[in-house]
């Protein structure tokens, strides 16, 4: 099965620092999916002024008597609860990123008949707007309404 990610409304290529930072706002800010367990480790990375932004991730999905089971090596797993990182940055003139904020795309709040559907036919789809309250980038834990989930032919 394959997750993709599909963005819109990204929030700029600024953001305000927290009060206690030596600066006054993050600048050049990225967007990208999080490898599990490797925070510095980014998939393709989207600047945050860009129009959208989709990423595409291979997974597997178990079915079980309890359900359908997601797992890759993008999909993050803390007390049992599955869910995609997507991590804000800045990158610097070397082009190194550096995270500063996170959203969670929660993955155990998608519908159990549309995540065993996408296990059947290949695609599950997660399409939201990534700016925040205040006009920052999205973050905390991400559940519908504000993410919509749908399964998909695969290609």
């Amino acid at each position: 099965m394959r997750i993709r990610i599909d963005a819109v409304d990204l929030p700029g290529s600024t953001c305000p620092a927290p009060a206690d930072a030596a600066f006054a706002t993050y600048g050049n800010i990225h967007v990208a999916v999080q490898r599990r367990d490797r925070p510095a480790e980014v998939l393709e990375p989207h600047p945050g002024d860009a129009k959208s932004a989709t990423w595409t991730l291979d997974c597997t999905a178990t079915t079980s008597p309890t359900g359908t089971d997601v797992t890759g090596p993008y999909v993050q797993n803390r007390l049992g609860r599955r869910f995609i990182y997507l991590s804000w940055g800045t990158v610097d003139e070397s082009g190194v990123f550096t995270m500063f904020r996170r959203a969670k795309l929660m993955l155990d709040t998608i519908p159990a008949e549309v995540l065993a559907a996408a296990a059947r036919d290949g695609l599950l789809v997660g399409r939201l707007g990534l700016t925040g309250t205040g006009g920052t980038p999205l973050c905390a834990r991400v559940e519908p309404p504000r993410i919509t989930w749908t399964a998909e032919t695969g290609d």
